[in-house]
């Protein structure tokens, strides 16, 4: 719920509560609610979860929203509910998770080919370097386990009944409540991530570890070195507005590791219609296409220095770092790159 404060005489008086669309306006918008959760869950609404998406649902088929995979290599099911649902949703809710629960790994692997557009890509590889695990894991061990959540409206008492019915029996299942407000003919969408909610303020200097694209263009890094800037390309380009001046980007090179880093010091702006960028100030040693890549930190050793897990298959590899952390990472970096 979203509260207006009231402020007399220098101090906190009252708490407005502040309306939200209820059901039957959800209705209009439903559709377009449902496209805009399920392309940004994993990077902005989820930030904090390191999860590798590998199937969307397909009009007119039997199949939740979204289905991925966590470090482990368990089945992470994702269905949206955009209007009132209840006890019954749940059920169709529990028989997505039924047969998703019996995929084996060739089924698994399938779906992520369409899912990816890439009908030679190894699954198992894949989520290896997703995760940067020692090992791919075997066929087996995947989808060894189930955990289902449901993305619903907060005002939907029936569901959340029905969600903690279940989760009492021992069920792995979370509900993931969001509200939209309208302020001043705008809309603004209120999301509640599990389980607790640690997003980083927008407006804090934080530090960023931001891929070179290496995947679809070798030459993507030297661009970004040469001419003093992060940059982002085609469908994902929109995540260089993630970042903010005084933001550590640190420049995270496929296969190699961290290569550079800089601090943001430019507005979001375009360059053609498939590349947006940021200008940066480099603050280590920046390496050139003549020289190559020769000193590089490992991600093992990022991951080392900072104790977190990071998701490495995104562009921006969240979780992000604090002011602080960015620090400890950018003096080891700095040692590293010497």
């Amino acid at each position: 719920m979203l509260y207006k404060l009231t402020v007399a005489d220098n101090q906190f008086k009252n708490l407005e509560p502040l309306p939200f669309l209820g059901f039957a306006d959800l209705g209009k918008i439903e559709k377009d609610l449902e496209v805009l959760i399920a392309n940004h869950l994993l990077d902005v609404l989820f930030e904090d979860a390191a999860l590798m998406p590998i199937f969307q649902e397909r009009q007119m088929q039997p199949e939740a929203d979204l289905y991925a995979l966590n470090r482990g290599g368990d089945l992470v099911i994702f269905e949206l509910k955009r209007g009132f649902a209840g006890a019954d949703a749940m059920l169709q809710a529990l028989r997505y998770s039924q047969d998703a629960g019996q995929w084996t790994f060739s089924i698994l692997q399938e779906k992520y080919r369409t899912y990816s557009g890439i009908d030679t890509i190894s699954l198992a590889d894949a989520h290896r370097d997703a995760f940067n695990l020692e090992r791919p894991l075997l066929p087996a061990e995947f989808n060894t386990g189930q955990r289902f959540v449901i993305v619903g409206n907060a005002a939907n008492d029936s569901l959340i009944n029905a969600v903690d019915y279940w989760k009492q029996r021992g069920l792995s299942v979370d509900f993931l409540p969001y509200r939209i407000y309208t302020i001043n003919g705008g809309k603004y969408l209120e999301f509640f991530a599990l389980p607790y909610d640690r997003h980083q303020n927008p407006s804090s200097i934080k530090g960023v570890l931001f891929d070179t694209n290496r995947s679809y263009d070798e030459d993507a890094v030297w661009e970004m070195m040469e001419n003093n800037r992060v940059a982002a390309y085609g469908d994902v380009k929109y995540v260089v507005d993630y970042l903010n001046p005084k933001d550590i980007v640190f420049f995270s090179h496929k296969w190699v590791g961290i290569v550079a880093a800089a601090e943001v010091i430019g507005s979001a702006k375009d360059d053609g219609e498939e590349e947006r960028y940021r200008d940066v100030k480099f603050l280590t040693s920046v390496p050139t296409k003549t020289g190559g890549i020769s000193k590089f930190m490992p991600f093992s050793q990022v991951t080392s220095v900072t104790g977190k897990s990071f998701f490495w298959a995104r562009t921006i590899k969240v979780p992000y770092l604090s002011r602080e952390e960015s620090q400890v990472l950018l003096t080891e970096v700095k040692n590293t790159l010497m």
